[in-house]
């Protein structure tokens, strides 16, 4: 057993479960709660991108048998605009289904029925993994400061009102920060219905964000690429 040390340090560890089987989620929510785990769910992949827009996660635990977007759809989706560690699920453990799901970039693969100890096993291997590469939840970016966890975006101490579509849209920049994300991706994860979409929500979003939205510091675009935010870690004086 770990001791009381260990423990806390998952304290602060949010974790998203995303399987439509409403047995297994819960099951699933109330062990990884009994081992000082933060547990969201989600029964689909709809729901979990909506949650990812509101919420920063530290490991995302993906049944690959949903209907609709499935789990190896959801993985390769996300590993276009985020690092966040993936285990994926599944009732079919064969040689092929795990070399997909890991060259998607998922994490690690498990197969079902499994132990639920196994599982936490594996969620701390990787957790323990990240930990030399830790998450960053604020950014910094000329006198703007955006919390991943809160998705409040604060000029000094100024809080800025930002739409729905604008939070998506900077969170999921964010989450690839000096990186550029894709039109597409990003169409697909703020539910655009179309990339003209997202042009139109970037221009909005300079508007907010820039002093010369027409010569942009921050929100740039990447040609051929897409967009990319310029921002750098924050860390509070």
């Amino acid at each position: 057993m770990e001791n009381s040390t260990d423990m806390a340090d998952y304290k602060d560890i949010h974790l998203l479960v995303v399987d439509d089987d409403d047995r297994i989620r819960e099951l699933l929510k109330k062990f990884l709660l009994r081992n000082d785990f933060r547990v969201s769910t989600a029964a689909n992949a709809h729901d979990a991108r909506r949650l990812m827009n509101g919420l920063a996660f530290d490991l995302l635990i993906l049944d690959v048998m949903m209907p609709g977007e499935d789990g190896f759809a959801l993985t390769k989706s996300l590993r276009e605009i985020d690092n966040v560690p993936i285990i994926l699920l599944t009732a079919r453990g064969d040689a092929q289904d795990r070399i997909k799901g890991l060259s998607l970039g998922a994490d690690d693969y498990l197969s079902k029925p499994f132990e639920p100890e196994e599982l936490i096993l594996r969620i701390k291997s990787i957790l323990k993994r990240q930990s030399t590469r830790p998450r960053t939840h604020k950014l910094k970016f000329g006198s703007w400061v955006f919390d991943l966890n809160t998705t409040v975006l604060l000029k000094g101490t100024e809080r800025i009102h930002l739409t729905t579509g604008e939070i998506a849209l900077l969170t999921t920049l964010a989450r690839r920060v000096g990186t550029p994300v894709s039109r597409e991706a990003l169409a697909a994860q703020i539910s655009a219905k179309s990339e003209r979409a997202v042009d139109v929500q970037i221009t909005r979003l300079r508007r907010k964000l820039e002093d010369d939205p027409s010569q942009p510091e921050f929100l740039l675009t990447v040609r051929n690429r897409g967009y990319r935010l310029q921002a750098e870690p924050y860390e509070a004086i």
